[in-house]
């Protein structure tokens, strides 16, 4: 668990954020992280925005492509990231903050997962940018706010890294439409700029 001193010489927790495409094993690598803090004991809080409801049937889960799943918390965009840890602090203890999807998270909960530094790490794992390529709301500010970058890579169909989320609507990519559209395979694959730029003139 890393911590930095601060001038008043108190033990402070850190911000992460791990980001990547779709497909770069993003909720895998959350869920791994879980796991070795609940294999030493430890209470973790994992949570998702309410926006992500793939695979929910009764209960909120993060899921990995591979297979790995586990049981976790919503929180909707009206609702408080303090309010929540302090409940499950109540009643469970809580050693660590795990969130998934964190670029649905609004400012303001980003601003709140700041705050619960001063108590426990707090492990973001989400995208960097959208399918138009520009930042979304959550991981902006955890890019202001972050003590810690970390890029989790992975590949686009022709071998060079992937930057894009791109999104294909019948079959077609696209680059209009609303920011946020929920889906899986069927409707974003990982590119490089180039293999997208290539995708988009094929329907310009």
């Amino acid at each position: 668990m890393d911590s930095t001193n601060t001038q008043k010489g108190q033990i402070m927790s850190r911000l992460y954020f791990n980001y990547g495409t779709m497909g770069s094993s993003k909720s895998a690598q959350a869920l791994m992280c879980k796991f070795n803090y609940e294999h030493k004991g430890m209470k973790v809080m994992l949570v998702k925005p309410a926006l992500d409801t793939r695979g929910d049937v009764d209960t909120p889960k993060v899921r990995s492509r591979i297979g790995l799943v586990a049981d976790c918390l919503t929180i909707a965009p009206e609702q408080s990231f303090i309010d929540m840890f302090n409940d499950f602090k109540a009643k469970n203890g809580c050693d660590c903050v795990i969130v998934d999807e964190a670029q649905f998270c609004t400012t303001e909960q980003v601003n709140q997962l700041k705050e619960l530094t001063r108590y426990v790490p707090v492990l973001c794992y989400g995208l960097l940018t959208d399918f138009k390529s520009k930042l979304f709301e959550g991981s902006k500010r955890l890019v202001e706010l972050a003590d810690s970058l970390r890029e989790i890579k992975s590949i686009c169909r022709c071998g060079r890294k992937s930057t894009i989320n791109a999104r294909f609507v019948n079959g077609k990519c696209v680059d209009d439409g609303p920011v946020v559209l929920i889906g899986g395979d069927e409707s974003y694959e990982n590119m490089c700029y180039w293999c997208w730029q290539e995708e988009l003139k094929k329907n310009k």
